[in-house]
């Protein structure tokens, strides 16, 4: 009969590392012991003052488009820099091939797959319940001020009934744990094409109401151009695909808007805006209250559309030139935490919501095809890795990932492997908060990894794409999915995902397999199922 004991399930899957058989048996006597002393350790070291927390979320930026993972034709001397001083993980993950799900899953500490996330169209409901407990509820709950700038993408409103982008426009961020909020609704290739401050959007005049899906009878507003009756009215640059809806700035969307001219974004200077947001955000910090900014940036997103000062900047197009920007963004930001004498006690985290993708509904000069996949003009976003965006292969959820807290975390790369979504537990670690079993059931404490002291890591992790892959030690196992069949990779000596070996693996594809059913189906959760 099979096991249905996890520790037993583990064992069976022939593949252990010293620190998972530490973990696996904690709540034994004899390990017990060893188990807990890192974490004496880092009480320890933990520091009288809470430290401040900002992450700041690049958009599809790859594991190979920074300069210190090994870009050689995009110049990113601030996110380096932030490197030299930090933490590099050369095996750091979000926790799905596309945006919702990663960004989900990282601010709830559950994957997506458990709850049908999926990449949202314009009008989708909020994803995550104000009644499920998240990142920056943590925060708040450690007495932090709490903040999100900049692109969101994880629905508004609650469904019942269309949102009022008139009104109030609620729940939101501001009702899940956020004090202060300033988005990009849901995408820039996406409408509304609006900012929203708190719940209001910005600047929109009552003459002109806004709308979106479909215009209500009677109600005059500004109408914009339908890119698939008049593809000459997409005047920066065509759509490839899809992206033609109605068409804003001379760009195609995803999705009809109708009225809010007065509200419309410069897609120019979106970069600008919302830095200067967390320029006035780190300013009005008191020294006497810790803070989390979310700081989600919109690049290397498609529509690019780089501010003209950064064009030309790297050696490629648009996304080139528009990773360049994103840099200035990290640098900008990193430059107000040391003007407002934040530096010293915050943590910072570099990161990204999934791997590359070049031509994505526009035709910017990006994509070129070479006989196995497609590039930015000789520059591959994923490096070694195969896959990107949308793809269960390592390019797809394998990202830059640098940590950095002076004084804490001493600045080197890390093979240990780790995951956004285990953020909730490891804050919670740090912060001697304990997580009740239902809340974060997915996010395990990964604090020592983050922190430098355990170059090991998770002893296994789930990836997410159109289907699910289990990492666990030097293994690679992709569940099959249609037409498309069981993988099994070695990526000790195949690090491109090229040679299947499941048929000559000695059984550890089979118990891989096992072990990824256990867990997918496992409703109370991944740190339960371990426990």
């Amino acid at each position: 009969m099979e096991s249905s004991n996890p520790r037993v399930l583990l064992a069976e899957t022939g593949v252990q590392t010293p620190l998972e058989e530490g973990r696996l048996t904690s709540r034994l006597l004899i390990a017990g012991l060893l188990a807990f002393l890192p974490l004496v350790y880092v009480h320890a070291q933990a520091p009288a003052q809470k430290p401040n927390v900002v992450i700041i979320y690049g958009d599809d930026v790859g594991y190979a488009d920074v300069g210190a993972y090994g870009a050689k034709l995009i110049p990113t001397p601030n996110i380096d820099k932030l490197a030299s001083q930090g933490l590099l993980f050369t095996d750091g993950h979000c926790s799905a091939a596309t945006c919702t799900p990663s960004r989900f899953s990282m601010l709830t500490g559950i994957h997506g797959f458990r709850h049908g996330v999926r990449v949202l169209p314009p009008n989708a409901p909020l994803k995550i319940k104000p009644h499920m407990f998240t990142l920056p509820q943590l925060f708040k709950k450690a007495g932090y001020g709490t903040a999100v700038i900049g692109k969101w993408h994880l629905g508004l409103g609650d469904g019942k009934k269309p949102v009022d982008w008139n009104g109030d426009v609620k729940p939101g961020p501001l009702e899940i744990g956020f004090d202060y909020s300033f988005l990009l609704p849901s995408t820039n290739d996406r409408v509304p094409c609006v900012y929203l401050d708190g719940h209001r959007v910005l600047g929109l005049d009552p003459k002109d109401p806004l709308f979106v899906g479909k215009k209500p009878k009677g109600v005059k507003v500004t109408e914009y151009p339908d890119g698939k009756k008049d593809r000459s009215a997409m005047t920066y640059y065509p759509s490839s695909h899809g992206h033609n809806a109605s068409v804003i700035n001379g760009i195609g969307r995803i999705g009809r808007q109708w009225g809010g001219k007065s509200a419309l974004w410069n897609d120019e200077t979106m970069a600008d805006t919302f830095v200067e947001r967390a320029r006035s955000y780190l300013a009005s910090r008191k020294k006497d209250q810790p803070f989390f900014l979310y700081f989600s940036s919109q690049d290397i997103h498609v529509p690019r559309t780089p501010h003209p000062r950064f064009k030309g900047m790297s050696k490629l197009s648009y996304r080139g030139d528009a990773m360049v920007q994103l840099d200035w963004s990290t640098g900008a930001v990193l430059e107000a935490l040391e003007q407002n004498g934040l530096t010293e006690n915050t943590i910072v985290i570099f990161t990204s919501d999934n791997g590359p993708v070049y031509d994505d509904g526009y035709v910017d000069g990006t994509t070129v095809r070479t006989s196995t996949k497609e590039v930015d003009r000789g520059h591959d976003g994923s490096g070694p890795y195969r896959g990107g965006k949308y793809q269960i292969y390592e390019g797809g959820t394998r990202i830059p990932f640098i940590v950095r807290w002076p004084g804490h975390i001493k600045p080197g790369r890390s093979s240990a492997l780790v995951s956004q979504i285990d953020f909730i537990a490891s804050f919670a670690e740090l912060l001697g908060i304990d997580l009740a079993d239902t809340q974060a059931i997915d996010s395990r404490n990964t604090l020592s990894a983050f922190l430098g002291k355990d170059d090991k890591g998770l002893p296994f992790m789930i990836e997410e794409a159109r289907g699910v892959a289990l990492r666990q030690g030097p293994w690679k196992f992709i569940r099959k999915q249609g037409k498309k069949p069981a993988g099994l990779y070695n990526l000790e000596s195949d690090i491109g995902e090229q040679r299947n070996v499941l048929g000559e693996s000695d059984g550890v594809g089979s118990r891989m397999a096992a072990l990824l059913h256990k867990l997918t189906d496992a409703s109370q959760g991944i740190r339960a199922t371990v426990r």
